[in-house]
């Protein structure tokens, strides 16, 4: 850890906000050179941080993963920008009296990549596979949509018709459908999960050509396709771990839109002729996460995170403007919830920063100080995921040593380390995750705490109180009455959650002025929304 990050407490903000942008002072402020060879005029090339864990529909996790996903594969129904629910392999659904049972008509002369007519038996099997307990898929669709949505059964009716059976009335049920990949049974029924995790065949506008580890995945657009536009032959993602690298392959003409912007490289990019810098204010939720696993209970610090106390007072250590303002560099309001605005409670207001308060409150938890330091805790973050993410952890961990809570920061590799731990829900007993989040539902971003089980609930949290307002929101009720259950439950959330509050991602978008594209809020890179000028 930078020794800036070690010196002794300092009260007063300006002198925090020195000491985090001393943290800046190993971030490359120069681009490196450049690596590549300029794309050709029918190819666009995306630059982002991360490799690809798995490319297999029901195993995906992660958002720069799903981006590509969601070009290879198409899925019943799709959110736009502006959070409207439209129909893409579906023409369209009914719903049944009590919400149970949501029945699909699929849009005719649907196939797959490898030329399989798609059928509703094919999306029937797509449901099926992912829910398979013996395949034991960790993905977004068994991890997320199944728990969120009460997923309970699903049949052919005929060869354009399905029916999905859910365990009760669910608000947001169209929405949840809209993130699963559909895939054909014959295909995939041939295929070792080996096999499907590196060489998928899909059903959207873009097939699958290659993946080089660490280096790119390369799709191209399926001749004849109809339902959803394409505007480039060929799309290249590639892995550039490197801020200043991805920077640097944008200003050399050699990647088209790159993802992550460093806050110190955003005026280099905005000054050059060849890119600008799109900003939007983002819905991923960062987050660190009190793991209230038990395998946590034996050490000193896990222990005392399993104290509602303890997590509430630790709100107040935390100055995030402050990191937002000097490691991101924007201003943000601080989250109080994990619903991203406007559809949080109004009621609750963003915890302030207030050392004192937080000190009062460890003590009054039972945690003194002793020789400066009240418990050790280890804080866990990925380096390159998010936004500045290793200097945001370890500005983290110098707040919470500065209040007495020891903080050892460990930083990992996303793919192959990160990813692993969070699935397995033994990150931690602290650990810095975004989660991504949209606009269009505040259920839709409450659903990460579907049920106490859900494969998003990577803190295993399970307060009762908490969880028994699902059972109310899956009554058809007045939105007034829906309101009041969601308020409450935020309440809770804020009051005695498993998050440390922090904020909603700002999102820099580098763009080439070969390319006219907006960047959407809620991280969705669609190509079919992307143009040369």
């Amino acid at each position: 850890m930078p020794s800036s990050l070690r010196n002794p407490p300092v009260n007063g903000d300006a002198h925090m906000k020195r000491r985090l942008a001393l943290a800046l002072a190993g971030i490359a402020a120069a681009p490196a050179m450049a690596l590549a060879q300029a794309p050709g005029p029918n190819t666009l090339v995306v630059g982002y941080g991360t490799d690809a864990s798995t490319l297999d529909p029901a195993d995906i996790s992660s958002r720069d993963t799903a981006n590509i996903a969601q070009h290879i594969w198409g899925t019943l129904f799709q959110v736009t920008a502006e959070g409207k629910i439209v129909p893409y392999l579906a023409d369209s659904y009914t719903e049944s009296e009590d919400g149970t049972k949501l029945t699909f008509k699929l849009k005719p002369g649907l196939t797959c990549h490898d030329g399989e007519k798609l059928t509703a038996e094919d999306v029937a099997y797509t449901f099926q596979r992912a829910a398979d307990p013996n395949l034991k898929f960790t993905g977004n669709t068994p991890g997320f949509v199944f728990s969120s949505l009460g997923y309970r059964s699903i049949r052919a009716v005929d060869d354009t018709t399905v029916e999905l059976t859910i365990a009760k009335y669910n608000p947001i049920a169209l929405g949840m459908v809209g993130e699963v990949y559909i895939h054909c049974k014959d295909s995939y029924e041939k295929m070792t999960k080996e096999q499907a995790a590196q060489k998928p065949i899909g059903s959207g506008p873009y097939k699958f050509v290659e993946w080089v580890r660490s280096d790119r995945i390369v799709i191209e657009k399926v001749p004849g396709y109809t339902v959803r536009p394409a505007n480039f032959e060929k799309v290249v993602w590639r892995v550039i771990p490197e801020a200043s690298t991805r920077t640097a392959e944008l200003l050399a003409g050699n990647v088209d839109i790159i993802t992550n912007v460093a806050p110190d490289q955003i005026d280099t990019v905005n000054k050059s002729p060849r890119a600008k810098v799109q900003a939007v204010s983002g819905t991923r939720r960062i987050y660190v996460g009190f793991n209230q696993k038990e395998m946590f209970g034996n050490t000193e610090g896990g222990k005392a995170i399993r104290n509602a106390k303890v997590r509430n007072a630790l709100q107040y250590a935390i100055d995030v403007p402050a990191i937002c303002a000097q490691l991101l560099n924007t201003k943000c309001e601080r989250a109080t919830s994990l619903v991203n605005p406007p559809n949080g409670n109004p009621d609750l207001k963003p915890y302030p920063y207030d050392p004192k308060m937080a000190e009062k409150l460890l003590d009054e938890a039972g945690f003194p100080k002793k020789n400066g330091v009240r418990f050790e805790i280890v804080l866990q973050s990925p380096r390159g995921r998010y936004l500045n993410d290793a200097n945001v952890a370890l500005a983290i961990g110098q707040y919470l040593t500065d209040v007495g809570v020891k903080t050892d920061v460990q930083l990992m590799e996303w793919a192959s380390v990160y990813v692993p731990l969070i699935r397995k829900k033994e990150a931690g007993p602290m650990f810095l995750l975004g989660t991504g989040g949209g606009t269009w539902n505040a259920l839709y971003d409450m659903a990460d705490l579907s049920t106490p089980t859900a494969g998003t609930n990577y803190t295993n949290w399970e307060d009762p109180e908490f969880f028994s307002g699902w059972a109310e929101l899956s009554q058809k009720r007045p939105e007034a009455e829906q309101r009041a259950t969601i308020n409450r439950m935020l309440k809770i959330f804020y009051e005695r959650g498993p998050w440390l509050l922090m904020y909603f991602q700002p999102d820099f978008y580098g763009v080439s002025n070969r390319v006219d594209w907006n960047a959407r809020r809620d991280e969705k890179i669609y190509i079919n929304e992307a143009k040369l000028k």
